[in-house]
């Protein structure tokens, strides 16, 4: 990035978010917070927060969260460095850039520069000049007529050496590092694209950062590849475009999802089809990047994907990028050996119901399985329902991997209670791949008070009084800066959001550092307001602090008992212990000791950790 972190700072802090938001939507004062309709998604009652202090909004409708400048990326469809200098010029805040990255903003201008120039001298080429005649019959043969080819600024190479070269007149240097051109054997510059029909590739903003080429058909020679990308330059990066979505990022927005493609022509097939919320990977893998870029502007995604490959797409890691990311991933169920390019000619209609009709993930890999299988003797109903069973157990929520169970259950007439408890046991034993075992029966009795709050998923963040002692931390920290331990919040999402805080030097710092679901959580926290007690003379944080030690410790004694039912612990030898904090339990109750007894609490859960 080229702009330091001190000035993204210094326009966080120039730009009033309830001014920027406000010319989006109504907002109305409640308290030390504003609230509106969400500018993301229709509804008729606000559940939209911003925290002017702390520089936060919250959507307690849709979930989004962030600060201005998330807020621009959302609303402006543009990256973090074009929205810290958009709120820069805004608030009238001058950037400053190190020589070395003012020297890189230029280069990289001049690659902008040269690349544009480029698409256009493409385009015209294959608009007019006679020998691009068999590449316009080829795209007509595509049933690409003249829209299709402006829109998309298709073009051709001509089978020259440095036709594009001469022409364009830029510095050499330029030419090989935006991947236009390269130095031959024989020291002389040629053209990087000759004898190609050209889909040029464009940032979300619209600037061409980068070219592919297919050949002909007939006329590839020997060890010529089919396709063929611009290389990796400062403008391109293939793990971070996406073909099409600067064309599709407003349909994408409108439907709140998006199609993902493997090629360039099967996006442009999406699009003559009225599906305008295509877009294509460059030459790679569906990754984590791509994942970043697309569930800000959509969050359901579906593999428009050769149907014999999109079960094989990613398999290992979509259900991680599936909760990180907050998205829903489906597959469109193409019909085999189909892909979008070739439906959007031949049946158009299966194509749109394809993806109408997108199957979860989980659900399109099984009925592949047992589609495949030989469900007509004994043996081919047990192996399609051994493979069924090793793809259901990857999934980690258990009452969704129930739902599979019976369908093979059905499917292959196997009884479903002898299914569940083998994909029981294979998803146990993929839980517990990295997990290092204890070692001593003194380990699983000090384990066994917090084992039950690790093992909580995040998404489950309901302990009230948890959240409202992460709200007095946010808000008001010096009524519980000595009275707070990371053991008190059984919420795992919780826990790992304290942690935040009290690492952090700010809100903002913690917010910065944390991951997605922690810092989602933290920007929820930033726009609610701690609960006043009745009586003003109370402290606020006194039946607060009371309640999330109540709760902590109910779960540590359930834990227990849980453990002496299981052999790990020795009851009788802690029933002295159990007692005594059971005695303490009560005594929260009273005012006047309240206090002790909670800091007495809290040591024996520290304890318990230790």
């Amino acid at each position: 990035m080229t702009i330091p972190d001190d000035e993204v700072a210094q326009v966080r802090d120039a730009t009033d978010i309830v001014g920027l938001i406000s010319e989006h939507a109504a907002l109305r004062q409640q308290g030390r917070r504003w609230v509106g309709l969400c500018p993301f998604h229709d509804e008729k009652t606000p559940s939209f927060s911003v925290s002017a202090q702390e520089g936060f909004y919250y959507c307690f409708g849709c979930h989004a969260s962030g600060d201005a400048i998330t807020f621009v990326r959302a609303t402006e469809h543009l990256d973090f460095a074009d929205a810290v200098r958009f709120l820069a010029e805004r608030a009238g805040v001058a950037l400053h850039e190190t020589t070395e990255s003012a020297d890189g903003r230029q280069r990289r201008a001049e690659l902008y520069d040269a690349m544009s120039r480029a698409v256009e001298w493409y385009h015209q080429r294959l608009l007019s000049a006679p020998d691009a005649g068999r590449a316009r019959d080829y795209l007509r043969s595509r049933g690409y007529d003249g829209n299709v080819v402006r829109r998309f600024k298709l073009g051709w190479a001509p089978d020259a050496w440095d036709a594009l070269g001469s022409s364009l007149g830029v510095p050499h240097k330029v030419l090989v590092d935006s991947g236009l051109g390269f130095v031959n054997r024989a020291g002389r510059l040629q053209d990087a694209f000759r004898a190609r029909v050209l889909f040029p590739i464009f940032d979300p903003s619209g600037r061409a950062v980068a070219i592919g080429g297919r050949v002909l058909p007939g006329a590839a020679k020997d060890g010529q590849p089919k396709y063929k990308n611009s290389q990796e330059t400062a403008i391109y990066s293939k793990r971070r475009t996406l073909y099409g979505l600067n064309w599709a990022k407003e349909g994408i927005v409108a439907a709140g999802e998006v199609v993902v493609c493997e090629g360039y022509t099967d996006v442009i097939g999406c699009f003559t089809t009225g599906i305008e919320r295509a877009v294509a990977t460059c030459g790679t893998a569906l990754a984590e990047e791509h994942f970043r870029l697309l569930h800000n502007y959509g969050r359901r995604i579906v593999l428009a994907y050769d149907a014999d490959q999109a079960g094989q797409s990613a398999i290992a890691r979509v259900y991680e990028w599936e909760r990180r990311h907050d998205v829903d991933l489906r597959v469109a169920p193409l019909p085999s050996g189909a892909d979008p390019g070739d439906l959007a000619r031949t049946d158009p209609e299966a194509l749109r119901a394809a993806i109408t009709n997108a199957l979860p993930f989980l659900e399109f890999r099984v009925d592949r399985i047992l589609t495949a299988g030989d469900l007509s003797t004994a043996e081919g109903r047990a192996k399609a329902a051994d493979t069924a069973l090793a793809a259901i157990a990857e999934h980690p929520d258990p009452l969704v991997r129930d739902q599979y169970v019976m369908r093979v259950s059905d499917l292959t007439r196997i009884d479903p209670e002898r299914l569940r408890s083998l994909v029981t046991r294979r998803a146990d034993s993929t839980a517990r791949k990295g997990e290092p075992a204890d070692d001593t029966p003194h380990q699983r009795a000090r384990g066994a008070r917090t084992g039950a709050r690790h093992d909580r998923r995040a998404t489950m963040h309901t302990s009230r009084p948890g959240l409202e002692a992460l709200r007095l931390a946010v808000h008001r920290p010096e009524l519980v800066a000595d009275r707070l331990e990371a053991v008190l919040f059984v919420d795992d999402l919780q826990r790992r959001a304290f942690d935040a805080l009290v690492g952090a030097d700010s809100l903002r710092d913690a917010v910065d550092r944390a991951d997605s679901e922690v810092a989602d959580l933290l920007r929820r926290l930033a726009v609610e307001e701690p609960l006043e007690p009745d009586d003003p003379a109370v402290d606020p944080a006194d039946p607060v602090i009371c309640q999330l030690v109540r709760e902590a410790t109910t779960r540590a004694l359930l834990d227990l008992q849980a453990a002496g039912r299981t052999g790990h612990v020795d009851l009788i030898s802690l029933a002295g212990e159990t007692a005594t904090v059971r005695r303490w339990l009560e005594s929260l109750d009273d005012p006047a000791r309240s206090r002790e007894t909670s800091a007495l609490l809290v040591a024996w859960l520290v304890d318990g950790t230790q």
